[in-house]
């Protein structure tokens, strides 16, 4: 999900923290004499170049000052409280539930022309039942002890916002393990329901999906993490602990790259058609 809260919040904090780490290291100081001349341990220098402590308004003050950059505290100073407000909106949103998540990328959505979208574990959001999305969120909710499991909520937010699919000015190249066929999430019957939508989606002209045999010999690619490419200029991918927004243009064609060549191994049309069918006759 591109420019979520929680991502977009982390990066603001790294922003800042690169500053500092940067006007550190222009000044010539380790992290223990720039702790001294603050005066506060070195540990404490870590988790603020680290974005694991948010640093106050005096602490960059006198990390300005000791670096001999005064004159930047100022503009430091409110890119900090700057991200800090996001991390507190993400955290307001995590408390509400997962609906509002959901709906924050509609318009990145909308504006986005070319979605190139790989995955190896799960159907894709854009190509997710109501069914199938409510109870993956719900799982997932559980895991990250979000307060507020609005799980269908979020399923059928989720389902809206896939409509993009169906407005013009729009292309979807997917590319999924054949694995995912068989992951069942939810009762067999949201499964069914998912696999069904696939054929019927599949076959939408905006829409190129690919499916990677398990059988499939002498890869030239291995599976991968899930990733979405955007307009070849940002590269969402997906951990269990986070989510990466890339838009290193040296690392966006390393994705583009890896997605052409797993793409040289999907099938499509009829054989794709043959594997979903397959999965959908062992629930049964």
């Amino acid at each position: 999900m591109p420019y979520s809260p929680s991502s977009s919040a982390q990066a603001a904090r790294e922003a800042v923290a690169l500053r500092l780490r940067d006007l550190r290291k222009s000044a010539g100081l380790t992290v223990t004499e720039l702790a001294r001349q603050c005066g506060w341990h070195h540990a404490k220098t870590v988790r603020i170049e680290n974005a694991r402590t948010a640093p106050s308004a005096r602490d960059i003050r006198a990390w300005a000052a000791a670096c001999g950059a005064g004159d930047q505290a100022d503009g430091l100073v409110a890119q900090s409280v700057n991200a800090e407000a996001m991390y507190r909106e993400w955290r307001l949103q995590v408390r509400s539930g997962m609906k509002q998540l959901q709906e924050s990328v509609n318009g990145f959505f909308q504006q986005t022309e070319l979605f190139r979208i790989y995955s190896s574990t799960l159907v894709p959001g854009l190509l997710q039942t109501e069914g199938y999305a409510s109870a993956l969120l719900s799982r997932i909710a559980d895991f990250r002890d979000i307060p507020v499991n609005d799980g269908a909520a979020a399923g059928a937010a989720r389902v809206e916002r896939s409509r993009v699919i169906h407005t013009p000015g729009h292309r979807f190249l997917m590319l999924i393990e054949e694995s995912v066929l068989w992951a069942q999430i939810g009762d067999e019957q949201a499964m069914a329901g998912q696999l069904g939508y696939l054929l019927t989606a599949g076959a939408l002209p905006q829409v190129a999906l690919g499916i990677i045999p398990a059988a499939t010999q002498d890869r030239c690619h291995w599976p991968i993490e899930t990733f979405h490419v955007y307009d070849d200029k940002l590269v969402s991918v997906e951990l269990a602990s986070a989510e990466v927004n890339i838009t290193q243009p040296s690392e966006v064609a390393l994705y583009l790259r890896a997605f052409e060549q797993l793409r040289s191994m999907a099938v499509y049309g009829a054989d794709a058609r043959a594997l979903v069918v397959k999965a959908i006759d062992a629930l049964q």
